[in-house]
């Protein structure tokens, strides 16, 4: 798009539901913009020890500022991507360049039938090392095709003039010249804005975790026709690989034993303690008459002492339960362990 098409005082925004993407908007809708909000919602955001998670935080946001939301997933096509990213990882396996191409290219997708003509984001120049530094800001916007066409109000005073800035549907005046890392100039943006409640203020991924990071290549590694409840798995309890077709996963407290029991395909061998205190585990992949090993870690987790000690094992609508004499040797099992 050139200067001399068609722009008009509709935008699409990124709304994770932070500070930043918040106070983006706010900016932008104060010059008289009618915004179209979009989350995109995945099982690693950081803020999801909040009640309802990013999309819970995302709605609010949009609700408070009046303005309409769509709420999308990321997809197995988002997964596939992070296998390969063309632009590699972060310090752990977060592609930040492509997953910014990649929620760019889908915002793009709706800016025809909701007859948006920009875009604009709450990222900041230099605040996450990976994706905010300007050559990355070049790319992203090249290979989404929406050269011009990113508004960052926080920053904007230190970017090139978007396409809405040139034409005068946006006065860059009132934008901003905000760069680095502190979290100072937001925060004091927030409270001119009467903008009391952002418990996520500067988002996050756990895609940087290096325990998530581990689990996911270990994932891809063993799991090529993995789910979407597999990466949710990621998120719970102690991971054993006991052969490359096998995992467990173990509950550390009776909330992730229900997490689990929750998760839990109904044909996935669920393993529970039936005369002792101690987790519960779920194998993922081909049991392989590896019941016995199992229910030795699960031992090895009690403080328990029985002679012996009874586990439970339910696969399908079957139940049976079977003895174990002995906990799994402790320097074996942290060999097994995946992330820790």
């Amino acid at each position: 798009m050139t200067t001399s098409e068609k722009i008009n005082k509709k935008a699409m925004a990124l709304l994770s539901g932070g500070l930043d993407s918040t106070l983006a908007i706010k900016l932008i809708l104060a010059q008289g913009v009618e915004i179209t909000a979009v989350n995109f919602t995945s099982p690693f955001c950081n803020c999801s020890s909040r009640k309802g998670g990013c999309p819970h935080q995302a709605r609010k946001v949009a609700a408070e500022l009046g303005i309409p939301i769509k709420v999308i997933p990321k997809g197995m096509d988002y997964w596939k991507m992070v296998e390969n990213p063309p632009h590699g990882y972060g310090r752990g396996m977060n592609p930040c360049i492509d997953c910014r191409i990649y929620m760019l290219k889908k915002v793009k997708e709706l800016m025809v039938p909701w007859q948006a003509s920009f875009i604009i984001t709450g990222e900041v120049l230099g605040q996450r090392p990976m994706s905010q530094h300007w050559p990355a800001l070049q790319l992203i916007e090249r290979e989404s095709g929406l050269e011009g066409l990113i508004l960052r109000p926080l920053s904007a005073k230190h970017l090139p003039p978007t396409i809405p800035e040139r034409v005068g549907i946006v006065d860059r005046e009132k934008l901003f010249a905000h760069c680095g890392r502190s979290r100072k100039f937001q925060i004091n943006l927030a409270r001119e804005f009467n903008l009391p409640d952002y418990p996520c203020p500067a988002g996050g991924c756990l895609l940087t975790d290096r325990v998530i990071a581990r689990r996911l290549k270990d994932l891809f590694l063993h799991v090529p026709d993995y789910t979407m409840a597999d990466l949710h798995f990621l998120k719970i309890g102690r991971h054993f690989r006991l052969n490359p077709r096998l995992k467990i996963v173990v509950g550390r407290n009776q909330e992730e034993n229900e997490r689990l029991r929750n998760l839990r395909k109904a044909d996935a061998p669920l393993y529970y303690p039936k005369n002792f205190r101690g987790p519960l585990a779920i194998a993922l992949g081909d049991l392989d008459h590896n019941h016995q090993m199992i229910g030795e870690i699960i031992v090895s987790f009690s403080q328990d002492e029985k002679n012996p000690y009874l586990i439970g094992e339910k696969i399908g609508e079957e139940e049976r339960i079977f003895p174990v004499t002995r906990k799994f040797p402790r320097e074996k099992l942290n060999s097994l362990n995946i992330g820790g």
